[in-house]
């Protein structure tokens, strides 16, 4: 039976996984947490800068992270910030070129080197969501993953900045990805609110 103090222990191991998560590269090099931080608000700043566009893909609930997501980015972060699963373009993409190649097909038609796209997949095995990865690196705009489950999984090698959380509980992971973009996106709202008022 769940209690109270159930949930002030998953309260706590949520924490405790969030804290744990660990930012890296596409060599797999490790950055500290203030780093991998700075390097995201760097990218996305410079994306907002340059009037590029954010896109953020997910499956199921990494879908709904992705919306929320988009609805910072956007309202709060001062970016050009879109999803890519409409469901009648999805379902299209999907039926012509097969559910792996649903976001990749759009990807390569749509983002330029002034864009990035953000990928979510709690265990990082999603063939759509990792073949949209190698399109977006291909068109020569910037990949930041968001995964969790086993420490090798293949998407977490495709971003420039990945992020990864050490934990195989699917509402764990999905709420610790929406926690970072929304911390991010509350930063970027900081630094866009001092843009305008200089």
């Amino acid at each position: 039976m769940l209690t109270r103090t159930a949930f002030i222990t998953h309260a706590r191991e949520f924490s405790n996984i969030v804290s744990a998560g660990i930012f890296s590269e596409k060599s797999t090099q490790e950055f500290s947490h203030d780093q991998g931080i700075e390097q995201l608000i760097h990218l996305l700043t410079d994306i907002r800068t340059r009037g590029g566009d954010l896109y953020i893909i997910g499956n199921g609930g990494s879908a709904a992270v992705a919306s929320h997501a988009v609805t910072d980015f956007f309202n709060v972060g001062g970016l050009r910030a879109m999803t890519l699963h409409d469901s009648s373009t999805l379902t299209c993409f999907s039926n012509d070129y097969g559910y792996e190649n649903a976001f990749s097909r759009r990807v390569e038609r749509l983002l330029t080197a002034n864009d990035a796209l953000i990928a979510i997949s709690s265990s990082g095995q999603s063939k759509n969501i990792i073949n949209a990865c190698r399109c977006a690196t291909a068109c020569s705009a910037k990949v930041i993953t968001l995964s969790g489950f086993r420490t090798d999984n293949p998407l977490r090698r495709l971003g420039d900045i990945n992020y990864w959380l050490n934990s195989d509980d699917y509402g764990m992971v999905e709420i610790g990805h929406l926690f970072l973009l929304h911390y991010i996106a509350d930063l970027l709202g900081l630094d866009w609110s001092n843009e305008d008022d200089g």
